[in-house]
């Protein structure tokens, strides 16, 4: 499963979240974060540990693989994002991709096979919602956080790890 958040200037005013039947939420923040070579590191190493410590406390809690990735995807954002999945290894098939390319202002979030049957196309929707408003604020970091976070509510603990 793939969802993506895109800018698009002739379809919504800046500040507007409008979704389509394609599944595709659309925003205009202004921009952010880094858009080219003379900004090699977007995140400090502070920020960079936290969310570190997000994917290890998500992958704990939900016993799947979360990643993410921080940069251009290309022409085609979905395939670029589905091959940074793939190279996810034998891990992909329980894996979950949050994609962020701050200069298209797209979000994509991919899952696994596996990662998929916990992962709705809702729970999906309400990580892409998180990313963007703090994409909104200029907050990247916030943005790869928040979606994490999101993403590992909506997916529940692992039934071995649940006291019920």
């Amino acid at each position: 499963m793939c969802w993506a958040a895109r800018h698009e200037e002739a379809h919504v005013a800046p500040g507007e979240l409008a979704t389509t039947t394609k599944d595709v939420a659309r925003w205009s923040p202004r921009p952010v974060g880094p858009v080219g070579p003379t900004h090699p590191q977007p995140l400090t190493n502070r920020q960079l540990e936290l969310l570190d410590d997000v994917i290890i406390e998500a992958e704990r809690h939900t016993g799947l693989r979360f990643a993410t990735y921080l940069g251009d995807l290309g022409q085609d954002t979905r395939t670029a994002a589905e091959t940074v999945h793939a190279q996810l290894g034998s891990d992909e098939p329980m894996a979950v991709l949050l994609a962020i390319s701050p200069g298209q202002r797209v979000v994509e979030v991919v899952t696994g096979s596996e990662a998929g049957r916990r992962i709705s196309d809702r729970a999906a929707r309400l990580a892409v919602l998180a990313v963007v408003a703090a994409c909104a604020d200029g907050d990247l970091a916030g943005a790869l956080v928040n979606g994490v976070r999101t993403l590992a509510d909506q997916a529940g603990t692992l039934p071995h790890r649940s006291h019920w």
